[in-house]
């Protein structure tokens, strides 16, 4: 069968994503970098302060691929004067959304930590770091949204370019700040929170501009500002709603993951801390081919064109995996080298590299587990997804609770516990593709 979707039209939604997931792991990254070059403690802050932080941003990342889903759908009926007020609408939930979440962390975090991390060191680092961090949540929750919106669009380039201006920004003030060059204070910990907010501001100030000056606003009928309409905000909530309770669950676990492994002590922390930063950079493509899969299933069901869908989804998979293998190859063959780009500390290093070995089989069995995930949002069964995703994080929290707080494990086969959450999410999507009546739901129509 000769499929509407081509290789290269796959890669062409898809490589701007890749930069676009790029923009957040640089700041992960970078801060990784320069604080694990100043103690183990404060790279241990730095990563359980910018999980913590990460679960707040992915409820409003939940919200927005309800609107990605949306404007995928316009696009491929044709209605795209439609597109608009579907955005306009996601904006004004945006902006309460991120209202709520800073005024909750800003309340909350202090409580929180001092219940949670047990190291006096990392506690006091990590609310020094969220002091600037959290101001970022409401940059963060229109940036989500105007991703959305250009990947739902397939026209993903200025993705690419914010990913960019982002990495200038969050390098430089990252180097400034934590060490006190240029003629600015030395901040240390504190000083990786806020260049990560400036970098925010950037992505922020440069979609906005990109929009007006680029797109062509009037065709969509973006910031037209229509008349308040409560069943099309109604409408995106019904499919965002489980898909922010979804990330919430699946990050808020990712963050209790690494709580537990704080219990373990600062050096299986810090061997964490590297091994997270090596694992985002991994699965960057991964995780942008399933948000290619998520719009292309959208787009082709809101065309009529269901039965394209599943070797749609075989054509993305080795896309995939094909894109994943050569990074892989590098980091197996210099996983010290990797590892040591992160500490000073040659035996951390050194008790990094079988961790390492490890994340790298989980990245390979992620690759295919997100694609078909992602494909169950796409179809507009986001409860489904949420269901889905609760059950398998079950799993995961109990061979977690096991591996570190009852049996002890080694930190490597901790971190196994990636290779339980992929391979169940794996098999119940594929359950989902092969016995689910998705292409007759009529639920999928009326989005």
């Amino acid at each position: 069968m000769q499929l509407s979707v081509s290789h290269k039209e796959i890669w062409q939604i898809t490589h701007p994503i890749i930069f676009g997931n790029l923009a957040q792991t640089i700041i992960v990254l970078v801060n990784t970098i320069f604080l694990g070059h100043v103690g183990n403690a404060e790279l241990g802050a730095a990563m359980m302060a910018g999980l913590y932080y990460l679960v707040f941003t992915t409820i409003t990342q939940g919200f927005a691929v309800g609107v990605q889903i949306m404007v995928a759908r316009r696009l491929g009926e044709g209605n795209i004067d439609r597109i608009g007020k579907i955005f306009e609408h996601g904006l004004y939930f945006s902006l309460l959304l991120g209202i709520f979440l800073l005024i909750t962390l800003c309340s909350c975090t202090d409580w929180l930590f001092s219940r949670i991390i047990t190291s006096p060191n990392i506690h006091v680092s990590a609310l020094e770091f969220m002091h600037f961090r959290q101001w970022g949540i409401l940059f963060v929750s229109i940036n989500f949204l105007f991703r959305s919106l250009y990947i739902g669009l397939s026209n993903t380039k200025i993705i690419t370019l914010t990913t960019i201006m982002m990495a200038f920004v969050n390098i430089f003030f990252d180097y400034a700040l934590i060490f006190g060059h240029f003629g600015l204070p030395e901040m240390g910990v504190a000083g990786a929170g806020l260049s990560s907010v400036l970098s925010e501001a950037t992505a922020f100030v440069t979609f906005f501009a990109y929009t007006l000056l680029k797109l062509p606003y009037k065709e969509y009928r973006l910031f037209s500002f229509q008349k308040f309409d409560i069943g099309l905000l109604k409408s995106v909530l019904r499919i965002s709603i489980p898909t922010m309770f979804q990330r919430l669950i699946s990050f808020g676990t990712w963050f209790l993951f690494f709580a537990m492994i704080e219990h373990l002590g600062e050096e299986p922390m810090a061997i964490s801390g590297i091994v997270r930063s090596v694992y985002m950079l991994c699965t960057l493509s991964v995780f942008a081919y399933s948000a290619t899969a998520n719009t292309v299933t959208s787009r082709l069901l809101g065309a009529g064109k269901a039965t394209e869908i599943p070797q749609t989804l075989l054509r993305i998979l080795k896309m995939s995996v094909l894109t994943l293998l050569p990074i892989l190859l590098f980091f197996t063959l210099f996983p010290r080298e990797v590892a040591s780009i992160y500490t000073d500390d040659a035996t951390l290093a050194t008790q990094s590299v079988p961790v390492l070995y490890t994340i790298y089989v989980g990245a390979l069995i992620m690759a295919a587990a997100m694609i078909y995930f992602e494909f169950v949002s796409g179809t507009g069964n986001t409860f489904i997804a949420l269901i889905m995703e609760t059950g398998v994080l079950l799993f995961y929290i109990v061979f977690i609770y096991l591996a570190t707080t009852v049996f002890r494990f080694h930190i490597r086969w901790v971190w196994c516990s990636e290779w339980v959450y992929s391979s169940l999410i794996l098999i119940a999507s594929i359950v989902f593709l092969k016995w689910h009546p998705w292409a007759r739901d009529t639920r999928s129509k009326n989005l």
